[in-house]
């Protein structure tokens, strides 16, 4: 078995759940129920963004919560392995982590932690040194540990780590979709430009999904889309396509210190309203275009970065 067969060819058992009524207001389209949506693979998803601090793992767990909420089996992992967070962002408590599953004391179901809505989080370690320094047999051990997960979530999203680290670099290239974090910062736009060069230089990676987080209004995020795109454009062979925005919003920063996701704690704020339109852009995706096999192959020492890195 491909030993990152479990990221990629999850089959999907779908149960009918109804699809829950949008917040007042709410114009983002509707999220299918399970019961209209097709049988297909899991959907990896890669949420980077380059630079620390954007929000990328605020994004990963209220997208994962929101798609949770619309009747979808979703699983998020914490890929930060020196600096995790998602479990802080829920407020759970996990008693193990993925150093555990690497040295045999435990199996990936193990270490699923439930959180509201149905959602499910596989937590890394914060502060283990040694988490921090894995090599990149240990990061394709992680992943050939969902080969035997089951039932397999219709998405998995990953919260990469901050940098270009192998870790990033091998999480984003073996997901589906690559979904970029970006604030309107010089540093970001910097940092989110290295981390698609990489990608798209060394592993192929020719698509990108950018959020614009933080900003004022959509005109603010689109300037942002065609600032990345412009210079992606003159330098790269990738597209970025544009695929939500999340506001500034004192909920979402009251959220945070709560504990909790913003969806769940204030379903009609501004900010949750715009992770259920970032949500419904998600489920309309269409499948990806290239075999996961084609990325992942490096894991197994099969195929080897393009020239030049």
């Amino acid at each position: 078995m491909d030993q990152a067969w479990g990221l990629k060819h999850f089959p999907m058992t779908l149960a009918g759940i109804g699809e829950p009524a949008p917040a007042p207001g709410h114009q983002a389209s509707s999220l299918l129920p399970k019961a209209a949506l097709p049988s297909r693979p899991c959907r990896a998803i890669a949420v980077a963004g380059g630079k620390g601090g954007v929000g990328k793992s605020t994004v990963a767990v209220n997208l994962g919560m929101t798609l949770s909420m619309a009747g979808h089996d979703v699983m998020v992992l914490d890929a930060d392995m020196g600096l995790a967070n998602v479990d802080v962002l829920l407020g759970l408590a996990p008693s193990r982590h993925i150093g555990h599953m690497l040295d045999g004391q435990c199996a990936l179901e193990d270490l699923l932690l439930g959180a509201p809505h149905g959602l499910r989080v596989v937590p890394a370690g914060s502060g283990a040194r040694r988490l921090a320094q894995l090599g990149s047999g240990e990061h394709a051990a992680v992943i050939r540990a969902f080969d035997d997960l089951a039932p397999p979530p219709h998405y998995l999203l990953i919260d990469t780590a901050a940098g270009l680290s192998d870790s990033v670099a091998m999480f984003a290239a073996a997901a589906d979709d690559v979904m970029l974090v970006v604030c309107d910062e010089p540093a970001s736009l910097t940092d989110a430009y290295a981390l698609i060069k990489v990608l798209s230089r060394d592993f192929a990676v020719r698509r990108f999904r950018m959020v614009a987080n933080m900003v004022h209004n959509q005109g603010e995020a689109q300037q942002l889309h065609q600032k990345l795109s412009r210079v992606c454009d003159r330098f790269l062979e990738v597209v970025i396509e544009f695929t939500g925005w999340v506001p500034q919003d004192e909920r979402l920063r009251q959220a945070i210190r709560r504990q909790r996701a913003v969806v769940d704690l204030w379903p009609s704020s501004r900010s949750a309203l715009a992770f259920k339109q970032l949500a419904g852009a998600v489920d309309k995706w269409t499948e990806p275009e290239r075999s996961g096999l084609d990325r992942i192959a490096f894991f197994g020492g099969r195929a080897t970065p393009a020239a030049g890195c």
